[in-house]
C-alpha cells in the first residue's frame, strides 16, 4: 500500500505500544498546502514572505521559509508558525488546519481583522502557544477556544475584542500565561487554576472579579444576558428569549459544578477501602491507614491542593499529632499492582539529602497515592516569580546555595544512584524548599509510572515534557529522554536563579520579543550584553563576578548541541567552585566520581574549567 495521500499510523514504543494517529501525507504535502493557503489568504505589503517559494519538491524545503520551524529540518512537518510583526493583513488564516502537527502559532503585531474563528479548536487541535496580540481582531472571544485543551500560553491583548471572556476558560488546566489587555471586554473573569495577575486584564474597565475589583450589581448570569441582548441589536423579545435560555443553561452548569463542590468526587470510589494500611518506608508512620489520610486532607478537599502537574495533584495532609505531609495522587497509570509495588520498592530506597523523602504509598482501587515529607517553603518557582507585597526576594548567596545543592541532588541521580535516574521533568517547580530553604528534588523516577501517552510524543505536543520552556531542542527530533536533556532543563533553572525571569515570559525584554528565556539570553550573548540578563537587585553588592560565572555555567548547559553540554557532575563542581568562599559544601558527603567510573579525563576537564573560570 502506498503512502501518498493516505493516513499513516506512527507506532511509538516505550514500555507498551502507544498508538498515535497523525494525519499527514507523503512528503508533508498537507503542511505544504497549509502554508500555500496561508500565503494566498493574506496580503503581504512588506513582502515579508518573499522566500515562500513553492516551486520546490525537496523534503524540508518549507522549513527554510521565514517564520517557519519544523519538527525536523529535513521533513515538511510544521512545528511552529512565527509570523510576528510582518505587516500581514487579512482574516485569521483557516488554512492552518492542514498544518496538523503545529503546536505554536504567533501572528502578533500584524493587521489581522475580522473575528477569531468560532471553530478554532478544530483548526488548531494541538496548539500550546497561541499569540494573536496587537491586531485588529473584533467580535467576541469564541467559547470553542476553551477546547484547545493543550494551551499553555494565550495572548489576545491589544485587539478590539468585546463581550465576556468565556467562563469555560477556567477549564484550561495547562494554561500558564493569559493576557487580554487593551480590548473592550466586560463581565467577570474566569477563575483560572493558576495565578493570572490584574495586569493581564488591564485596559478593559468592564472586567471584574478576582484579581480585579469585585463584580457589583448584576450577577454573572445577568451580565451574560445583557451581552446577549446587545449582540442581537436590542431587539427586546429576542433578548428575553436569549436571556431565558442562558439562565437555564447557567443553572445547569452551576448544578453540574455543585455535583462536586469540594473537587473530591473521585474519593467516593474509595468507600470500603479506608481500612487499607499504607505501605510506609519510615517506621515512625508505619501504622497509618487510608482513613488517616482521608481525615488529614479533609477527604482530599480541593482546598488542600498545594500543587498540580503532569504527574498528578499534591495535597497537604495535617495529621492529628500536628505533623504535615504531602500526598500526591498520581494520574492514571497502566501498571499492575505488582509492577507498581516493584517501582515503589525501588524509589523507596532512593535516599539523598537533596531529594524529597518518599515516606510511603497506597494502592486503593484504581487510585495510587504517594506520601512525601512536607516542604513548608513551597517551590523554587513560587519563591522566584510569585513574590507578593511583603515577601522577601531571595538574595544571591541563597540563590547560589540552592543552585549548588540542587545540582548535587541531580548529579547523584545521574551518576551515583542505582539504578541511575533521568528525571525528565526538571523545572523550578520540581525543586521544593524546606524550612531552611534547602532544595529538595521531587518527581524523580515518576516518568516510569506515567501512562505512555504522557511520557512520549504527546508530552512534547502538550508542552509538558519538562514543562514549556525547559524542553531540550533535540527532543523535537529524537523524542528520546536523555541525561543531556536533563542538563538543558536544569540550565534553564539556573538561568531563572540568576536572571529572575520565567522560562517563557521575559519581563525585561522588549514588548516585541516573543521568545523563551534561553533565546533571550542567547540574543544578549551575541550582542555582548550578557550582563543585562542578570537580576538587577543582585548587582552592585560585591558578588558581580560570581553572578557572571554562574551565568556562564547556565549558558553552557543550554547549548543547542547536547554533546557540547557538561555532565551534571561537572555542573555541580563548577557551581561548587563559584561558591567556595561560602562553605556551602564544607562536608562533601558524596564523592560522585567513585561510582561514576572514576574517569580521570573527566576530572581533568573539570579542573581545567575551574581554572578557566578563575582567570
Amino acid at each position: 500500500m502506498g503512502l501518498s495521500s493516505r493516513n499513516i499510523v506512527v507506532l511509538i514504543g516505550i514500555s507498551t505500544w502507544l498508538f498515535l494517529v497523525i494525519d499527514f501525507t507523503y512528503g508533508g504535502q498537507s503542511d505544504v498546502n497549509c502554508l500555500r493557503s496561508l500565503k494566498n489568504s493574506m496580503k503581504d505589503p512588506l513582502n515579508s514572505l518573499y522566500n515562500w517559494n513553492f516551486n520546490n519538491n525537496t523534503e524540508g524545503f518549507i522549513c527554510r521559509f521565514n517564520g517557519i520551524e519544523c519538527w525536523h529540518e529535513n521533513e515538511n512537518r510544521v512545528l511552529n508558525i512565527k509570523l510576528s510583526d510582518m505587516g500581514l493583513k487579512g482574516e485569521f488564516p483557516r488554512g492552518i488546519v492542514d498544518c496538523s502537527s503545529v503546536t505554536g502559532v504567533d501572528l502578533s503585531s500584524n493587521e489581522l481583522s475580522g473575528s477569531i474563528p468560532s471553530d478554532i479548536s478544530k483548526i488548531l487541535g494541538f496548539v500550546t502557544n497561541l499569540d494573536l496580540s496587537s491586531n485588529l481582531l473584533a467580535g467576541t472571544i469564541p467559547t470553542n477556544l476553551a477546547n484547545c485543551t493543550y494551551l499553555n500560553i494565550l495572548r489576545l491583548d491589544k485587539n478590539q475584542l468585546s463581550g465576556q471572556i468565556p467562563p469555560e476558560f477556567a477549564n484550561l488546566n495547562r494554561i500558564k500565561t493569559f493576557t487580554v489587555t487593551g480590548n473592550r471586554l466586560t463581565g467577570p473573569v474566569p477563575p483560572f487554576r493558576v495565578s493570572i495577575t490584574a495586569d493581564s486584564y488591564s485596559g478593559n474597565p468592564g472586567l471584574c472579579g478576582k484579581p480585579l475589583a469585585d463584580c457589583k450589581g448584576s450577577s454573572k448570569k445577568n451580565n451574560t444576558g445583557v451581552i446577549a441582548a446587545a449582540a442581537v441589536g436590542g431587539v427586546v423579545f429576542a433578548a428575553l428569549l436569549v436571556g431565558v435560555s442562558l439562565l437555564f443553561f447557567c443553572r445547569r452548569v452551576v448544578r453540574k459544578k455543585d455535583d462536586d463542590p469540594d473537587g473530591n468526587k473521585w474519593t467516593k470510589s474509595l468507600k470500603g477501602a479506608k481500612r487499607i494500611q499504607l505501605s510506609m518506608f519510615e517506621k515512625s508512620v508505619s501504622k497509618m491507614r487510608l482513613s488517616d489520610l482521608m481525615k488529614a486532607t479533609n477527604s482530599f478537599n480541593k482546598d488542600n491542593i498545594i500543587g498540580t502537574g503532569r504527574t498528578g495533584t499534591v495535597y497537604k495532609a495535617l495529621l492529628e499529632d500536628g505533623t504535615s505531609l504531602m500526598v500526591k495522587r498520581l494520574q492514571d497509570t497502566q501498571h499492575s499492582e505488582k509492577e507498581f509495588e516493584a517501582e515503589m520498592a525501588t524509589l523507596g530506597k532512593v535516599k539523598h539529602r537533596n531529594l524529597v523523602p518518599l515516606l510511603g504509598f497506597c494502592m486503593a482501587k484504581k487510585e495510587r497515592l504517594l506520601i512525601y515529607k512536607y516542604m513548608p517553603n513551597g517551590t523554587l518557582y513560587d519563591k522566584l516569580h510569585l513574590v507578593g507585597d511583603g515577601d522577601t526576594v531571595l538574595d544571591w548567596p541563597l540563590r547560589l546555595r540552592i543552585g549548588i545543592q540542587a545540582a548535587k541532588g541531580f548529579a547523584w541521580l545521574h551518576h551515583t544512584c542505582n539504578p541511575r535516574i533521568i528525571h525528565r521533568n526538571i523545572s523550578s517547580k520540581c525543586i521544593l524548599l524546606d524550612v531552611d530553604y534547602e532544595p529538595k528534588i521531587t518527581d524523580f523516577g515518576l516518568a516510569r509510572l506515567m501512562n505512555p501517552v504522557d511520557t512520549h510524543l504527546s508530552t512534547f505536543v502538550n508542552g509538558e515534557f519538562g514543562d514549556l520552556g525547559y524542553v531540550a531542542p533535540e527532543y523535537a527530533r529524537t523524542l528520546v529522554a536523555t541525561l543531556k536533556g536533563d542538563i538543558y532543563s536544569f540550565g534553564v533553572v539556573l538561568l531563572e536563579l540568576v536572571t529572575g525571569e520565567r522560562s517563557t515570559y521575559i519581563a525585561k525584554a522588549p514588548e516585541s520579543f516573543k521568545g523563551s528565556l534561553v533565546e533571550w539570553v542567547t540574543e544578549l550573548s551575541k550582542e555582548s550584553k550578557l550582563q543585562d540578563a542578570i537580576d538587577k537587585p543582585l548587582l552592585g553588592k560585591g558578588c558581580d563576578g560570581e553572578l557572571f560565572q554562574f551565568l556562564k555555567v547556565a549558558c553552557n548547559c543550554v547549548i543547542p548541541g547536547p554533546k557540547e553540554r557538561p555532565t551534571m557532575f561537572e555542573v555541580y563542581q563548577l557551581l561548587r567552585a563559584i561558591g567556595q568562599k561560602y562553605n556551602f559544601t564544607s562536608e562533601d558527603d558524596i564523592m560522585l566520581l567513585s561510582d561514576s567510573g572514576g574517569d580521570a579525563d573527566l576530572e581533568e576537564l573539570i579542573v581545567s574549567r575551574e581554572v578557566r573560570g578563575k582567570q
